[in-house]
């Protein structure tokens, strides 16, 4: 049984492409790097769908290079080299992978029964304090969440934030417990520094808003926390619907 590709679709979805657009970025990619590929409609279907679960390596490429994310980040059950740790015989341990092994496949989440569907177009919003600036800050995204049996992924949509945001989580009853990374602005204050940590939200029972809190760490080698809203806008996700919040929230 295959289980399709929640994370792919979210962030097509967020760049507010067709799959017919998606394919093409694809291969316009791979002719830039001068590695053509036959990326079609098709295709993007096939990988969406989880029919095919890994892509080949020029195709790898070239998804990396059309949303900027690394391929592991992109929902593929890709082979991962189990490894071994080995002294460096400098104080320091080194980490190798092990020739001939990969780890097995996680196993499919289990659907939640009789559940709420979350998929739709949601306000985030979350606070952090910056020491740098020494003030507080309210980071606000408007993400796509898309949801497959216990798994939501959500990606933010381009234009409501220069810091493009990804949340993955599992939710189990009215617990969402996952994690989140932002790849800030390049021109901005962090410089473009990437930042990543572990979110847990409660979803209150209308289904509406989901509240709870981020844990990362900061610049100086310290470990934050904050509070952390997701607030439902729309339970549409067509082209029409993702313009329209294709914005910075206000």
């Amino acid at each position: 049984m295959t289980t399709p590709n929640s994370v792919l679709r979210a962030v097509r979805m967020g760049m507010l492409m067709s799959q017919d657009d998606f394919a093409r970025a694809v291969r316009d990619a791979g002719s830039r790097a001068g590695q053509p590929n036959d990326a079609n409609k098709r295709l993007v279907q096939r990988w969406e769908a989880g029919t095919t679960a890994s892509p080949r390596p020029i195709y790898a490429r070239a998804l990396e290079a059309v949303t900027g994310l690394p391929i592991e980040s992109l929902g593929f059950a890709l082979a991962i080299p189990l490894a071994h740790v080995t002294d460096d015989g400098h104080g320091g341990h080194d980490m190798e992978p092990t020739d001939g092994h990969v780890a097995p496949a996680a196993p499919a989440a289990e659907p939640r029964p009789n559940g709420s569907n979350y998929s739709g177009v949601w306000l985030s919003r979350y606070e952090y304090f910056s020491s740098g600036r020494d003030s507080s800050f309210t980071g606000l995204h408007y993400v796509v969440l898309l949801q497959h049996g216990n798994r939501l992924s959500a990606r933010s949509l381009p234009g409501s934030s220069d810091s493009p945001l990804t949340m993955d989580l599992e939710i189990d009853s009215h617990v969402a417990t996952g994690t989140w990374t932002e790849q800030t602005a390049t021109n901005g204050y962090y410089l473009g520094a990437r930042y990543h940590g572990a979110i847990q939200l409660l979803v209150e029972p209308t289904g509406r808003r989901m509240t709870g809190k981020w844990v990362g760490f900061g610049k100086e080698f310290d470990v934050n926390t904050g509070p952390w809203d997701l607030i439902f806008q729309s339970a549409s996700t067509n082209k029409a619907t993702l313009e329209t919040y294709n914005h910075r929230p206000t």
